[in-house]
């Protein structure tokens, strides 16, 4: 569940160096991300905290209204934040792309495959299959998964309390959760390739060798807890978060991790390229 620079070079030949050789990476990643935000980021958390500013007691009204009514029940409140969001966005956003994947059109789109000769239109027996494991993983593994991490956040204060965190603070935390994932995922993915589990799970994502955007959760059971949802959930896990902050992080991390293996280099979107040649690997 991730993207295309980090997923890909999970398969790369390891050398005595590579933990160190990661470690020069992050930091010329984090150092880059740094110096852009010390450029650009007054300017733009200008506009948006105007934006969250002239909106905020909109949305602090409509949470407070939200939150009265499953008052009492902050279990089924977290549950269904975070669950239905980001189910929502994974997939509304494939449906548009199994749209095209299943029809081959429009043209203006299938223009933009990356292996033009692949998933034109897309096997609908092979889709099935997957769809089954999809759903599964979804419904019996992430959503177990998201009730362990109600219970392991209440013990650090209440996710679901009356007010909303402020926009710095949410911003803050959507930061850290980048940074535990890129991490852990990289190195969880990393151990999946291994020679003697490769063949055990991380096999069953990599039948797609012309990945579409579903398939981002096609994965062993075992693989989809370890490598897809620990590096997303610890996060929000660690910092007791708000509901809203981790059903924000939950949606953007799904739509991602879609793009990531969507089969498509669309404008104004990242270059799925490189995790797209991985899965021929």
């Amino acid at each position: 569940m991730r993207g295309a620079a980090t997923a890909g070079s999970s398969s790369r030949q390891e050398g005595p160096g590579g933990l160190w050789d990661s470690v020069k990476k992050a930091a010329v990643v984090i150092g880059s991300g740094i110096l852009f935000l010390a450029a650009f980021g007054n300017s733009l958390t200008w506009h948006l905290q105007r934006f969250w500013g002239a909106s905020g007691d909109f949305w602090q009204n409509l949470w407070a209204k939200l939150y009265l009514t499953f008052e009492g029940h902050e279990a089924a409140l977290f549950f269904f934040g975070t669950m239905l969001f980001p189910t929502l966005a994974f997939w509304v956003s494939n449906a548009l792309l199994l749209l095209v994947d299943t029809t081959g059109k429009p043209s203006f789109i299938t223009r933009y495959r990356i292996q033009m000769d692949r998933n034109n239109p897309v096997d609908p027996v092979k889709l099935r299959h997957a769809l089954k494991s999809v759903i599964f993983n979804h419904v019996f593994i992430s959503g177990p998964m998201v009730v362990v991490a109600y219970y392991l956040m209440t013990l650090r204060g209440n996710p679901c309390g009356p007010e909303l965190p402020t926009f710095h603070w949410a911003l803050t935390e959507l930061a850290v959760f980048a940074i535990l994932e890129e991490f852990l995922f990289y190195y969880t993915h990393r151990l999946f390739h291994h020679p003697g589990l490769y063949k055990h799970f991380h096999k069953q994502h990599h039948e797609w060798t012309a990945p579409i955007g579903v398939v981002s959760i096609y994965a062993h059971p075992l693989e989809h807890v370890i490598s897809n949802m620990l590096p997303v959930i610890i996060g929000p896990v660690i910092l007791g978060s708000h509901l809203t902050t981790t059903t924000l992080w939950l949606c953007l991390a799904l739509v991602s991790t879609t793009i990531s293996h969507c089969g498509y280099h669309l404008p104004f979107l990242p270059s799925p390229e490189f995790h797209d040649f991985h899965h021929l690997r």
